[in-house]
């Protein structure tokens, strides 16, 4: 065809080779700029899927810290709960539930009857004591969700009910060695085995006794194999003062409040839980503190006290766990009669007794400030006022004589 045409055929091959070798050389040509931009897209390939490694590892990293961060923050949310609730058994109630004082609260809010029995007042007062003894609590309830509420509860009651074992536990020890110093009995009182205290030891029984009757009196001999046989008018209930609550551990007959809560145990044991277990060392004189009956006044709680009057009973007891029945006494009962006897005095007489009661109790524990009763002349001899003075008296003569 290409002859037809008038081409020849050797000059259409030699055309051919011209065109591939023109092939060739382009190829040739264009070939390292491939090969670059090849290598550059591979390059940044690769640093893209290090950077989304990099992030993948630190995305992770973040993960764990935040999970990290989330179990910590529970966890100090959780011991902060459990440090607060310790608060409860000591100075709110000593064994009404925390759900109990809010259901009594919500009550009275939903409810206009202003009738209320004894039981619910004293609900109301703990509910009040708690409100103050944890300031953060009302705003904390109602900002909750319902499921962190009831956890909060369940670690505010972990919290108390631990504070309340502590207690026990440390006066358990702490009750022997008081015994065993101010009574010197022949056999001294375990520091360990509760098994042998009890009305079956004479000194815890004599402390045990009901106060209107003499553990002592030899004419009164069938006292303790009474009270030890649980006999019919020996058997100890919540309805009889024991006589560790008064003070030298006797009562008067004719007049039984006198000298009640005044027993030297008691304020041992009151300072050894609330203050220190050294300070119970001491407790003849006044505390040795500021005058707490004007700087603080809710020192003066009864709650405290009969915290503290129900776990001496305990310590002295012959049972070996916390329950709220002894035998025939009952410690809710019992602590229902302190608290009582300090919150709902019958008359205005009554009530300043108490008001004296307590401020016996302040100074006993906390002492009175005797500042204000220094004169003028004291206070000038004492050598922070008589150095300023010298130093003012020096001033003055280099001043004149310059």
């Amino acid at each position: 065809m290409h002859a037809e045409e008038g081409i020849p055929w050797d000059a259409e091959s030699r055309q051919d080779d011209i065109n591939v070798e023109g092939t060739q050389s382009e190829h040739r040509e264009t070939s390292p700029t491939n090969a670059r931009n090849q290598q550059s897209t591979a390059q940044e390939a690769s640093l893209q899927a290090r950077q989304r490694r990099r992030i993948a590892q630190l995305e992770e990293k973040l993960e764990v810290l935040e999970s990290g961060r989330a179990v910590k923050e529970k966890y100090d949310r959780s011991n902060y709960y459990a440090a607060q609730g310790r608060a409860i058994r000591r100075v709110v109630a000593l064994f009404d539930n925390v759900e109990d004082l809010i259901a009594e609260n919500d009550r009275r809010y939903e409810d206009d009857n202003n009738n209320h029995t004894i039981d619910q007042d004293r609900l109301q007062i703990g509910y009040v004591t708690l409100s103050t003894t944890l300031p953060w609590f009302c705003k904390k309830v109602t900002d909750m969700e319902y499921d962190e509420y009831l956890q909060m509860l369940k670690l505010l009651r972990q919290g108390a009910d631990s504070a309340r074992g502590d207690d026990t536990s440390k006066l358990k020890t702490l009750v022997a060695e008081w015994v065993n110093k101010g009574f010197k009995p022949d056999a001294p009182v375990d520091f360990d085995d509760k098994h042998t205290r009890g009305f079956s030891n004479d000194v815890c029984g004599r402390l045990l006794c009901p106060a209107e009757l003499d553990w002592n009196n030899p004419v009164q001999v069938m006292v303790r194999t009474g009270i030890r046989d649980r006999s019919e008018g020996y058997i100890v209930t919540d309805l009889s003062f024991p006589a560790y609550l008064y003070d030298g551990y006797t009562a008067n007959p004719d007049d039984l409040e006198e000298g009640l809560f005044r027993g030297k145990i008691l304020v041992q044991g009151y300072k050894a839980v609330f203050t220190s277990p050294s300070s119970a060392k001491d407790v003849e004189g006044d505390g040795d503190g500021t005058d707490i009956i004007q700087n603080n006044r809710r020192a003066r709680k009864s709650f405290n006290e009969a915290k503290v009057k129900k776990h001496i009973r305990f310590s002295l007891s012959s049972i070996t766990s916390w329950r709220s029945v002894d035998g025939d006494f009952d410690y809710c009962q019992f602590w229902c009669t302190i608290v009582d006897f300090f919150e709902r005095p019958p008359g205005r007489d009554a009530r300043r007794r108490v008001d004296r009661l307590l401020e016996w109790w302040s100074r006993k524990v906390f002492g009175r400030s005797h500042r204000n009763d220094i004169s003028d002349v004291a206070k000038a001899r004492m050598s922070v006022n008589a150095l300023a003075m010298q130093r003012a008296q020096r001033d003055d003569a280099a001043f004149d004589s310059s």
